[in-house]
């Protein structure tokens, strides 16, 4: 398997949890090349069996360049990507969804292009600039472990729903499309 990791970080929170997410697949095996968009050219990434990417939160949403990296993104219907965020975390008893949207946005743009996602999730830093929180790795680890999992079972998830429909093949999205 290889895994081509795109990040937007801004103060080396998302360039962190992308080495760390590197060192954990390479454990597995699984080779992963880490680079951040501004590096790349939307319409020329290189083959991978699996995408990631990752964006910081900017009052709830993406990075716009990460937004706009994706949008322009061009990859074939089908391929399976995940997104691992870097988000500031929630005031104590706070509900996250209601401040950020930064995953359901990223998640959007990437189905609406007939991409499949594998698995989400969101690392938490608990200032402006950092630090990231304090089990960090160990929630690494585990999106590392679903990654590897989902291998063989990647998320069915229709634009505009936020959990997986089960796959008995008898469901079709609002807007009248199969799943892929």
């Amino acid at each position: 398997m290889n895994i081509s990791y795109v990040h937007a970080s801004k103060f080396g929170n998302g360039a962190a949890v992308a080495a760390e997410f590197r060192t954990r697949m390479a454990s597995r095996g699984v080779a992963v090349d880490v680079h951040h968009f501004r590096e790349l050219k939307p319409a020329e990434l290189s083959p991978a069996d699996l995408y990631v990417f990752s964006s910081p939160g900017r009052m709830g949403r993406p990075l716009g360049g990460m937004r706009r990296f994706l949008k322009r993104l061009q990859l074939p219907a089908g391929t399976r990507y995940a997104v691992l965020t870097t988000e500031m975390a929630p005031p104590s008893g706070d509900d996250p969804a209601a401040r950020q949207r930064v995953r359901p946005i990223m998640n959007e743009i990437l189905q609406g292009k007939g991409l499949v996602r594998v698995a989400d999730d969101a690392i938490h830093v608990t200032g402006l600039r950092g630090p990231l929180e304090d089990d960090w790795r160990e929630k690494v680890e585990a999106f590392a472990s679903r990654v590897a999992a989902g291998d063989d079972q990647p998320e069915r998830v229709p634009v505009g729903h936020a959990s997986p429909e089960p796959d008995d093949g008898s469901h079709t999205p609002p807007h009248g499309d199969p799943l892929l």
